[in-house]
């Protein structure tokens, strides 16, 4: 994209945004007020909630409305990044491909927030496969972090959606598995398949459990068995 970014300034990310103007039906509400929480979309039928960061501080709010209201909530994973380095002024200064690549397995770095809610029939996940471009810039003067950085990241924008992977039940859950699984399996198998952090592999294990997709069967050595549902 050409030019200079327009960098957001108030709380919404441009990607939350585009979001919700994609998920948005003609005759929807927009950040609409229900039992004393803003949604992003309102239909007649359901709420949509556009969640693109951690899981946590939507918790709460998410088991309280599941008891009444069909709820979508939408989870963006970048398949793609562009990582964008602009100058104070927002000058584009480097536009280049990030090595990192999303998977539909690392929504379970999330899900570990209400794993529970996926067996709920009032409760769906959707996952947008998206391309993203990552806006960053120099630290604002003053600013200090844990560990010294040069850049701080300012914005998130939708560059397009690739596909998307709709989670309505335990079993749509199990299917976000890494292929080559033996039938009875281990968070390491499940790392080793994916190729991602044994922290991801024991979240997914975790949640599959929760959810009622998995169950465990046992131990080898000191790592828990399981086994799909």
């Amino acid at each position: 994209m050409a030019g200079a970014p327009a960098l957001t300034t108030y709380r919404e990310g441009s990607l939350h945004a585009a979001l919700k103007a994609l998920y948005a039906r003609p005759g929807d509400r927009v950040e609409e007020p229900v039992d004393g929480y803003v949604i992003d979309v309102v239909r007649d039928d359901e709420l949509v909630e556009i969640q693109t960061a951690s899981f946590a501080s939507a918790a709460r709010k998410l088991r309280r409305l599941v008891n009444a209201h069909r709820i979508v909530l939408v989870h963006p994973i970048a398949v793609q990044r562009w990582l964008v380095r602009v100058d104070a002024d927002g000058v584009v200064l480097s536009r280049k491909r990030s090595p990192k690549r999303g998977l539909p397995l690392d929504i379970f770095e999330h899900l570990v927030a209400f794993p529970e809610l996926i067996a709920d029939v009032n409760f769906s996940l959707e996952l947008a496969l998206i391309d993203e471009e990552e806006i960053r810039g120099p630290v604002p003067e003053g600013k200090r972090y844990r560990y010294p950085r040069t850049w701080v990241r300012l914005d998130r924008r939708l560059v397009e959606v690739v596909a998307t992977i709709r989670v309505d039940s335990p079993a749509d859950l199990a299917r976000l598995l890494p292929d080559g699984l033996p039938e009875t399996f281990t968070s390491s198998d499940i790392a080793a398949a994916s190729r991602r952090s044994k922290r991801l592999a024991m979240r997914t294990a975790y949640c599959l459990q929760r959810a009622g997709a998995a169950e465990c069967t046992g131990k080898i050595g000191r790592l828990q068995t399981y086994r799909l549902v």
